[in-house]
């Protein structure tokens, strides 16, 4: 790698951050059962704590995302004690993200429900949120809706679509400052026969009719096998739509894999399109990455390093395509010289230039090593295993 590619990936890995979700270090599950680990973080002060030991050992993970249900029970009330939680980690809070699928009133629905009293709950719900989300200074509220149905006829699906832009125009009402929406979509599960936010173009339409400060929310896992997710990201960035990303990976269409771990070069090909995008344009698009992920069989930090270390690599790579070279070759329809601008980038070996930005910043060039070796696994392991086997479930 010559000094200016290595300058080239030094500069783009000094603006990459990514955010880490509190979720992804306690225990979770399939649908099929829990698969308890004796690490598993038992509550949000150990949360945070794992997130601010991978953030000193990689520099790039100053945020958590939090879920208001899961980590805020008492709602604003928590605020001030989850700010000094996070602070004495390191970490602070990142984006907020409310739950309208979990408690039972949410059987058929939340924004979509037909019932105007479960439709006022979960607005009040995304409300309440967003001022959680003022007090802690998190920019994005992030929303996901498990809303759909399951068989035909059971459901009005214009309806629905009025009833989430009402709630979502009320959330966007909510929002002071930089404050912003993400409005996050999903083909299926768990409503097996219409969702009511199924593909990116649903999301979009509710996130213009919400208001200006809305954007939509890519998670790679939400997407059927085939489907060409840079596309999507291409023209949501030419719409000045993009708000951000879940980072995850999937076999199939699910989305709890380690980011890159089936297919790394699609992930490459993303953040391609984000630098092409900007190169072309003169834009630096304000794109939020956060990390989705639940590991039940990874260890959880593990899985957490794993991925922030593979998205590094990946965003690095994408930083090295030649764009003055790639449009040219577009301009003229050069396809193997254009497929090969892309497939250089990416064959290329950027560790060597990833560890020495790493030394330049006094982190460690190889975190999952310092990891391994830090002892923390053994600490939080003796403090932990007792709580998390109290807390296994006997089927017996």
């Amino acid at each position: 790698m010559t000094d200016q590619l290595a300058r080239n990936v030094h500069a783009a890995l000094d603006r990459f951050q990514i955010e880490l979700p509190s979720w992804g270090f306690a225990n979770t599950g399939t649908r099929f059962g829990k698969f308890l680990q004796s690490a598993a973080a038992t509550n949000l002060e150990e949360k945070l704590s794992d997130a601010g030991f991978i953030h000193s050992l990689t520099g790039v993970c100053p945020t958590v995302a939090l879920h208001v249900l899961w980590d805020l029970p008492a709602g604003a009330a928590s605020v001030d004690d989850v700010s000094a939680a996070a602070a004495r980690h390191g970490v602070r809070a990142g984006s907020i993200n409310p739950n309208v699928f979990q408690d039972q009133i949410y059987k058929h629905g939340s924004l979509g429900n037909p019932d105007p009293a479960v439709r006022r709950a979960a607005q009040n719900h995304l409300l309440d949120s967003a001022t959680i989300a003022q007090g802690l200074g998190s920019r994005d509220l992030s929303l996901w809706f498990a809303d759909g149905s399951n068989y035909p006829g059971t459901a009005n699906m214009r309806r629905r679509k009025h009833w989430f832009a009402e709630g979502l125009t009320a959330a966007h009402a909510r929002l002071i400052g930089d404050q912003r929406l993400l409005v996050e979509y999903k083909p299926f599960e768990p409503a097996f026969y219409h969702t009511d936010i199924a593909d990116w173009g649903m999301a979009l339409e509710l996130a213009r009719l919400a208001g200006p400060r809305a954007k939509v929310l890519v998670d790679t896992g939400h997407h059927y096998q085939a489907q060409n997710i840079e596309q999507i990201v291409a023209w949501l960035l030419d719409l000045e739509m993009l708000g951000g990303f879940h980072f995850n990976d999937r076999r199939y269409a699910d989305d709890d894999l380690t980011l890159g771990s089936i297919d790394p070069y699609q992930v490459f090909r993303i953040f391609h399109e984000i630098f092409f995008y900007a190169w072309e344009t003169g834009k630096q698009p304000d794109i939020a990455y956060m990390i989705d992920q639940s590991h039940n069989l990874k260890g959880k930090i593990e899985a957490m390093i794993q991925t922030v270390t593979t998205a590094q690599e990946l965003y690095a790579k994408a930083a090295l395509v030649d764009h003055a070279a790639l449009a040219a070759f577009q301009e003229r329809s050069a396809l193997v010289e254009a497929e090969t601008c892309l497939k250089d980038a990416f064959s290329t070996d950027v560790r060597p230039a990833i560890r020495e930005w790493a030394r330049s910043k006094g982190l460690p060039e190889d975190p999952m090593r310092a990891f391994r070796e830090s002892g923390y696994l053994e600490r939080i392991t003796a403090v932990r295993a007792e709580r998390n086997a109290a807390s296994a479930t006997s089927y017996a």
